[in-house]
């Protein structure tokens, strides 16, 4: 045995099921991911494609992909499999790597949650791994699954599969069983199940304001909707269960929902990469934007990558669905799929850039929101009376609308419907809480946002300068998922604003993401520092809640608060505390009162 057949490191970063369509193929499988400590060249990449191809004959799998994808953290392996041999196939794809690279998995190995686990094949000689393998994937066989799903592909009927149960239908239409009781295709009572309408959201910044306002628009013709987004699930306005369900398990929820008649699911990029899509037959698609944020991800490391990651939504479009882009997004623009069939409705804050890019587009011109298709044109209203646009002056809000606006036309709502709810939503706190959203307590303007990336807090500083009084305070923080150069770009864009008064904040809870509390602050408040701020000007309070505290007791009249809270259960805390400020006539100066027990907010329209 020589030196590399006895090394106990795992060469291999993660390895992980992809249930449904992905960035690699149109279906499910395996990857995993390799580090560039890895020495997987041209000669370990054919070992390893020669290997999964033996594997792949050996368990009998139908012929299908393996991709090599190479990139600055490395390389990133993925086979596709069978739908019922996901967890082998992780197997498979990493005993073809120890293969590939000559190497036999060590006994201090251990598995993602710093476990010993069980004997994995590459422990033993090639017969035995094989014996191994063969005989994971005979446990893991579920032919019944298979013959449903067949059958439900016959009869047109969309299938949900998690690692517990099997829905068939969506919404109203849909019947859930749990794995160990799968029924015989030929009880199943297909003629009472059919899917729902349905569109996904994805993007860098904007996606739960556009899917709040894509729910109110199809809400609007009289069914009942169910969305999920980074605050929750949400189904005929009752919040059925909260926190971040930006992800498959989100998706599933609403569609599984008894009551919904429609969905709109946010799609969120770290749900993309580790398991792919969730759902397919979707109407509507939209990618609001691509900005840069998550780099060194999952081999992510530049917005071209970004793109071919949240474009992956197109692939759960049905026959007629429409794929909606951002116009003014360059990076869109240039990696639009526009061969493969996929019909694209182009948005932007101008009417004129996004009709420059095909003949189905919204955008503003002189003024008037207006939706225009193979020349037609439909007026939807002044732009500047719609709530959500802030008299015109939010712009990033404005291409929210507009990309809303031709998603729900791609579900069949008719203008005139969309032109009424345009002029009510936004106006009422609960339509959209938590994003954009304005006080004013005495001669204090408060305004509370998700904004947490570069371009999501230029948006936020660009729109602060119209309302800007004598004095900016901000809360700043940020997730402990992202590169100390991300913290310091987030610094830099705030500098440029010139605020009298930066708390540094924690978003606490699982957001720290292997970061120590009060790390990331350190990295803000120090960047800030070099850009010029005083120290004196950059208190750290790492809880939000007490952060915004402090920041209303700083404020006097005529200063402008900016909050961006991200945290769930503390963003809920400070808007009740603002609501009751409000309620209360409070001014700066006065005692802040004491903050309720349980906030209050638990529903959204």
């Amino acid at each position: 045995m020589n030196a590399a057949d006895a090394a106990p490191a795992v060469p291999f970063e993660d390895s992980r099921r992809l249930t449904g369509a992905n960035q690699y193929f149109a279906g499910p499988g395996a990857v995993l991911d390799a580090p560039a400590t890895v020495a997987f060249d041209a000669q370990a990449e054919t070992r390893w494609r020669a290997q999964v191809a033996q594997l792949r004959e050996a368990l009998q799998w139908p012929d299908g992909a393996s991709i090599v994808r190479r990139h600055a953290g490395g390389v990133s392996l993925a086979i596709a499999a069978p739908i019922d041999q996901l967890f082998t196939a992780t197997e498979v794809n990493e005993y073809a790597l120890y293969q590939a690279l000559g190497r036999r998995a060590g006994a201090q190995s251990v598995d993602g949650e710093g476990q010993p686990p069980c004997p994995h094949p590459a422990h033993f000689d090639a017969g035995e791994a094989l014996r191994r393998l063969q005989a994971a994937a005979r446990a893991e066989a579920n032919p019944g699954l298979l013959a449903l799903l067949h059958a439900a592909a016959m009869h047109a009927i969309p299938a949900r599969l998690d690692d517990d149960a099997l829905s068939l239908g969506e919404g109203e239409a849909s019947r859930l069983w749990p794995l160990p009781a799968l029924p015989d295709p030929a009880s199943v009572p297909w003629a009472q199940l059919h899917a729902i309408p349905k569109a996904l959201v994805t993007g860098s910044n904007g996606k739960t304001t556009t899917v709040r306002l894509l729910a109110a628009l199809l809400a609007a013709t009289g069914r009942r909707v169910g969305y999920s987004c980074t605050d929750g699930v949400v189904v005929d306005g009752t919040r059925l269960a909260a926190g971040d369900y930006s992800g498959p398990a989100g998706a599933r929820t609403v569609l599984r929902a008894a009551q919904a008649q429609a969905a709109v699911l946010e799609t969120a990029r770290g749900g993309l990469l580790r398991r792919g899509l969730a759902v397919d037959g979707a109407g509507a698609a939209i990618v609001t934007n691509v900005s840069e944020d998550h780099f060194g991800e999952y081999g992510i490391d530049s917005l071209a990558d970004l793109a071919k990651v949240k474009l992956v939504v197109a692939k759960a479009l049905g026959a007629h669905g429409v794929l909606v882009l951002n116009a003014a997004d360059p990076t869109l623009v240039t990696q639009a799929p526009r061969t493969t069939g996929v019909r694209i409705g182009w948005f932007a804050h101008e009417l004129d850039v996004a009709s420059a890019q095909g003949t189905l587009a919204c955008g503003v011109k002189d003024g008037h929101l207006l939706l225009r298709e193979d020349g037609e044109t439909r007026d939807l209203g002044v732009i500047a009376d719609m709530p959500l646009s802030l008299g015109g002056a939010a712009r990033y809000n404005i291409e929210n609308i507009a990309a809303a606006v031709l998603a729900a036309h791609a579900l069949g709502v008719p203008s005139n419907v969309m032109a009424a709810e345009l002029l009510r939503f936004g106006a009422e706190p609960l339509d959209n809480p938590g994003r954009l959203q304005r006080w004013r307590l005495g001669d204090v303007e408060v305004v509370l946002d998700y904004a947490h990336n570069p371009e999501g807090l230029r948006g936020l500083l660009d729109l602060a300068t119209q309302w800007r009084g004598r004095r900016l305070g901000i809360l700043l923080g940020h997730a402990g998922n992202r590169r100390d150069a991300d913290y310091r770009a987030v610094a830099e864009v705030v500098a440029k604003a010139h605020p009298d008064r930066v708390w540094l904040k924690d978003i606490g809870g699982n957001y720290l993401r292997g970061r120590a509390s009060g790390e990331v602050a350190g990295i803000l408040r120090d960047s800030l520092h070099a850009q010029g701020l005083p120290l004196e000007a950059l208190p750290v309070c790492l809880d939000e809640t007490a952060a915004a505290r402090e920041a209303l007791a700083w404020a006097q009249p005529g200063d402008l608060l900016l909050l961006p809270v991200h945290e769930p259960s503390k963003r809920e805390a400070v808007l009740a505390l603002l609501n009751r400020l409000q309620a209360e006539r409070w001014h700066s100066g006065q005692v802040l009162p004491d903050l309720p027990a349980q906030p209050t907010l638990s529903k959204d329209r």
